[in-house]
């Protein structure tokens, strides 16, 4: 299919690939920007790709604390040089990351970090509830795996949408910045805190409040 040159520039200004390579992906994915930035990934084109065997020790832990203290969050993101790790871009990017921690309440950084008691777990769950619905048995075990992306969006960092702009995931607002800052940038590790968490008490819900404060 046709691309137009804007789709165009906004991939290169995602991936940092050349012009070439991104007009051929978004011919190739039927300009789909997410799974053209993916098929330049997959071919070593992306700048993401391109940095992806150097090393980034450097960087900061970042932290963030919800009015009242009642939600707190520590990120470990990591750059290949002290100078980047100072810079307003990357911390800036660092603080979206602990905010978003905040708001969408990841269980894991990416969906390798599930472990395979959790993936049965919750594949058995999905699979009783389309059988439950009356969803014919040959066509369950599609239906289980059309979920469980659903259960890697909503559970993993890397492919949560970005509370501050939902058309991008994490996975492709860290591949801009890598593209705009030309070093490799990692999330590392994470951890939240939710006041109360675990104990009996009435039910705040303090995701949608951190949600509203960061969309302001």
């Amino acid at each position: 299919m046709a691309v137009n040159a804007a789709d165009v520039k906004t991939l290169r200004e995602r991936t940092g690939a050349g012009m070439l390579d991104c007009k051929k992906a978004l011919e190739e994915a039927n300009g789909d920007l997410t799974k053209a930035a993916e098929l330049l990934r997959e071919k070593g084109l992306s700048a993401a790709a391109k940095k992806g065997d150097r090393v980034a020790t450097e960087g900061i832990v970042e932290s963030y604390i919800h009015a009242g203290g009642r939600i707190g969050v520590l990120v470990e993101v990591n750059c290949e040089t002290d100078f980047v790790g100072k810079t307003e871009q990357f911390r800036s990017f660092v603080k979206d990351i602990a905010m978003q921690i905040a708001a969408a309440n990841p269980k894991f950084l990416s969906r390798e970090e599930v472990s395979q008691a959790e993936l049965d777990k919750e594949k058995e769950i999905l699979r009783n509830q389309a059988l439950n619905e009356g969803k014919p048995e040959k066509i369950v075990d599609k239906m289980v795996e059309g979920r469980m992306q659903k259960y890697y969006e909503e559970n993993c960092l890397m492919e949560q949408a970005f509370v501050k702009d939902q058309d991008k995931t994490i996975t492709t607002l860290l591949n801009e910045k890598i593209a705009a800052i030309g070093e490799k940038i990692s999330i590392r590790r994470f951890t939240r805190y939710e006041l109360g968490e675990g104990l009996e008490k009435k039910v705040d819900n303090f995701v949608e409040e951190v949600m509203a404060q960061v969309k302001q």
